[in-house]
């Protein structure tokens, strides 16, 4: 951290920080989800009896998608952020409506994390799959509606997304590709072709992509990055 002096004031530069934080930050949610999906001991297109049935035989597995869950919930709304700021000033309509879909389809992730922590709960606390399943099967409505929300959100935002960092060149062709992609392969992943190697590989590419833009990030300036401080 640099220091700049406006008149007899000395204000801390935190920009470059500030830079280094987006650029760590921006892999880890998508990876985090790749791995989630990865290890997700259900199908998505799974009903709940199935689901619950799977979670009691894999706790192990249901426990790693709550870690690897909260990692995301706490890394992928500041990820879509920072890419929205390399990408805003030459694709500032795709970045705003991208950003419009994607926070609060990730904020909606937490709300569908409840899920997995009622399966998880309800195994280690000895319930049978038919319990288990009454209780998973009374979700509240709002739960339904942030799925829809998340859905939606993730796959038409990162598209969008995507789209902004080709037409701003900011990072490298390949890396906006891998954005556009991969939740159209995570929807095949999940919801068409069940597949949780495909899933990982989609999810995968996000980091991927996410990556590059971090990079980019970390070659601006200070001045490119941020404006100063106000003494």
């Amino acid at each position: 951290m640099t220091t700049a002096t406006a008149g007899t004031t000395t204000v801390a530069d935190t920009r470059g920080i500030s830079r280094w934080t987006a650029a760590i930050l921006l892999p880890i949610g998508p990876a985090a989800v790749a791995v989630l999906r990865y290890v997700l001991p259900y199908d998505t297109v799974d009903d709940i009896s199935t689901m619950s049935a799977k979670a009691i035989a894999e706790p192990g597995r249901a426990s790693a998608v709550l870690w690897f869950g909260l990692v995301a919930v706490l890394t992928l709304v500041p990820a879509a952020f920072a890419a929205g700021k390399l990408t805003r000033r030459r694709a500032p309509k795709l970045t705003l409506v991208a950003l419009a879909l994607l926070v609060p389809g990730y904020l909606s992730l937490g709300w569908l994390g409840g899920a997995d922590q009622l399966l998880w709960a309800g195994a280690d606390a000895g319930l049978d799959a038919n319990a288990l399943t009454r209780i998973a099967e009374a979700v509240h409505p709002t739960g339904e509606l942030a799925a829809v929300i998340f859905v939606l959100g993730h796959v038409l935002g990162t598209i969008l997304l995507g789209v902004a960092l080709w037409r701003s060149q900011v990072v490298a062709r390949w890396a906006a590709v891998a954005v556009i992609v991969s939740q159209p392969i995570h929807f095949v992943a999940a919801v068409i072709i069940p597949n949780h190697t495909l899933d990982l590989i989609g999810w995968g590419l996000q980091a991927v992509g996410f990556a590059a833009v971090g990079w980019a990030i970390l070659k601006l300036r200070n001045d490119e990055w941020d404006l100063p401080s106000l003494p």
